[in-house]
């Protein structure tokens, strides 16, 4: 039988890449949406290379995102966001994706559903589905189509790009739940390590901070020495999959493994230090205000995930946060924070009401960029 063909754009988006469709082209959530994108990308494959399909194998370049014209009054489209596992038939839909948002507003201009001036700034407001949040994306526009050339450097990408600056409106959690256990740091016993300082979070994504020494490391370690080391990947997820738990997000540790590898996230923290990034980029303890080091569906990500960015400067800003904690009273500037790939700053406004933290937005700059768009191929019977 001949495959189903399906209009697709292939994008990148910060320091990620995905498939990207309109909602009209693909059938309501469910099985047979999730078994097209596993296919699309190349899931499950037992040999973890995604050979028979458009993903790459890692965390960063297994994701779909699907956009519709939003009817709420005050956005403009609506962006569901999907990350397929690599190995096992799991699609997880239940955080954003930071780094693809940037490549939304550009995607929605060209297909019609947002009106852009011919010149200037494109303001495209994003009702981000899977946290039900607002994100205000400023598109660059040049001769009536989204300017992807520039000069803006991302760290963790090759080339230079536009720059896309995107405001995270009220990044927090549902009702203003920023701190999902009321505490900013938690010692939680976990099988193997019992007493373990944590700051759970919720911003951005849901995100776990741990301090990098806990756990043997130094935190200028490069992805390749943590995605190598099997034993320690393995001890990473008891620690998350047990903080998913404390969290409320999932009943057992097992069933945060198996069914939400996507979120929560874990980050690695630890204080400036002098290091070597991909590449060969030197990054100066003088430069930055802190490490972070990003887990992403059990390895560690190549640069820092978009959500990653706004927890970790979230984090910052809130008084007694294993993250304040090292990077003291900052004030109003933005946190920059050193990555696998190099650094990155990113900027939160917080504010207390009635005791609780409440965060404004969270502001940060990526680009993005069409790779490819037409049809993807999928076979007809799954």
């Amino acid at each position: 039988m001949p495959q189903q063909r399906i209009p697709a754009v292939f994008m990148r988006g910060g320091t990620s890449k995905g498939v990207f469709f309109l909602e009209q082209d693909v059938p309501p959530a469910g099985p047979e949406r999730d078994a097209i994108m596993l296919r699309v990308v190349g899931s499950p494959d037992p040999y973890e290379k995604q050979i028979d399909g458009l993903g790459s194998a890692t965390s960063s370049s297994s994701k779909v995102v699907i956009i519709n014209k939003s009817d709420r009054a005050d956005c403009d489209v609506d962006y569901l966001f999907g990350a397929p596992a690599v190995e096992h038939a799991v699609v997880d839909w239940s955080g954003n994706c930071g780094n693809l948002t940037s490549a939304v507003g550009p995607f929605a201009i060209r297909q019609g559903l947002v009106e852009a001036p011919r010149d200037g700034v494109a303001v495209v407001k994003i009702w981000q589905a899977n946290i039900q949040k607002r994100i205000i994306a400023h598109v660059p526009m040049q001769d009536g189509e989204p300017q992807e050339e520039g000069d803006f450097v991302l760290d963790g990408v090759a080339f230079p790009a536009a720059e896309i600056v995107l405001e995270f409106m009220q990044p927090g959690g549902s009702g203003g739940s920023i701190l999902p256990t009321g505490n900013v740091v938690d010692e939680l016993d976990i099988p193997g390590f019992p007493g373990l300082p944590a700051t759970l979070l919720n911003a951005g994504n849901p995100t776990i901070f741990v301090e990098a020494h806990r756990v043997g490391l130094a935190g200028t370690e490069t992805q390749a020495q943590v995605n190598g080391n099997a034993e320690l990947l393995e001890a990473l997820e008891v620690i998350r999959a047990h903080c998913t738990v404390a969290m409320g997000l999932a009943e057992t540790a097992e069933e945060a493994t198996k069914l939400r590898p996507h979120t929560p996230k874990l980050c690695l923290v630890a204080g400036p230090q002098t290091y070597t990034a991909a590449g060969g980029k030197v990054v100066d303890a003088d430069g930055i205000d802190v490490i972070a080091r990003i887990m992403s569906m059990g390895k560690m990500h190549h640069a820092i995930t978009g959500t990653g960015g706004v927890a970790v400067a979230v984090a910052a800003a809130l008084p007694g946060t294993l993250v304040n904690r090292i990077v003291g009273d900052i004030g109003d500037r933005q946190v920059t924070m050193g990555h696998t790939a190099g650094t990155v700053t990113v900027g939160a406004q917080t504010t207390q009401v009635d005791g609780k933290w409440i965060v404004e937005k969270a502001v940060m700059s990526r680009s993005a960029r069409r790779m490819m768009e037409g049809w993807v191929l999928v076979p007809s019977q799954l």
